[in-house]
């Protein structure tokens, strides 16, 4: 896979892209489901990025089921789906947020011990804090409590914990795209490289961002037109 962007040149991308993917389409944490096979995540109908309206899930049960889900599976990608849907989900029971972010801070102490745990959990405390912050640019009138958390620390150190993880690599090219530009393009490289052989991240690399006539995502994150991801 080629990549002949100049880092300055592709910082200027990055940030073009940015502003193309918040002003026209709309933040890439939320408005983009993430393709994850036949796993188990949080209630989903149909196949648009947003809630149906038609959705019968009862949301007193947002914090149990989302734990449940992200503790027993460590695929990041199916992390990055579940709590995408529990971000969604939330907007109609936004009290549940609160109590879903202690628990998830309290995974983050007790789970130091066990190294893929510890990566985990302070990996999926960042990425809902990025998806919460988000969530504000659609709807203007929700306070993230999560706003006192830095995301990027958290996944970045989800990242040095857990090692090589091109998944959680895109994750965090994705966190980033608004900057710091070297580390975003870091995080690109190591997640466009890893996708060479990882069939679900090539996957959700080729797939279009929000509609067939948008860029896929690996374009997106590269700010490159000519990316294109082969499919395992």
């Amino acid at each position: 896979m080629k990549f002949p962007m100049t880092k300055f040149a592709a910082a200027f991308s990055f940030t073009l892209s940015l502003f193309a993917v918040s002003a026209f389409a709309g933040p890439p944490l939320i408005c983009h489901a993430y393709d994850i096979g036949n796993a188990k995540s949080l209630p989903w109908i149909g196949h648009y990025w947003n809630l149906s309206g038609n959705e019968s899930y009862d949301t007193n049960n947002l914090v149990a089921d989302t734990l449940s889900i992200l503790d027993s599976d460590p695929t990041v990608l199916i992390h990055m789906e579940t709590l995408r849907r529990a971000a969604l989900h939330g907007q109609k029971n936004p009290q549940a947020f609160k109590p879903l972010l202690i628990k998830m801070i309290a995974r983050t102490d007790a789970s130091s011990s066990n190294t893929m745990a510890a990566s985990l959990a302070s990996f999926d405390l960042g990425y809902l804090t990025a998806t919460l912050a988000q969530l504000h640019w659609i709807y203007k009138d929700f306070a993230s409590p999560a706003q006192s958390l830095d995301a990027k620390i958290l996944v970045d150190k989800a990242i040095h914990l857990r090692g090589n993880d091109p998944q959680m690599e895109f994750a965090a090219a994705l966190v980033t795209l608004g900057g710091p530009a070297d580390e975003h393009y870091a995080h690109t490289q190591r997640a466009l490289a890893g996708a060479e052989s990882d069939a679900l991240l090539a996957s959700n690399l080729s797939a279009h961002f929000m509609n067939p006539q948008s860029e896929t995502m690996a374009q997106m994150i590269s700010g490159n037109a000519s990316v294109k991801v082969a499919n395992q």
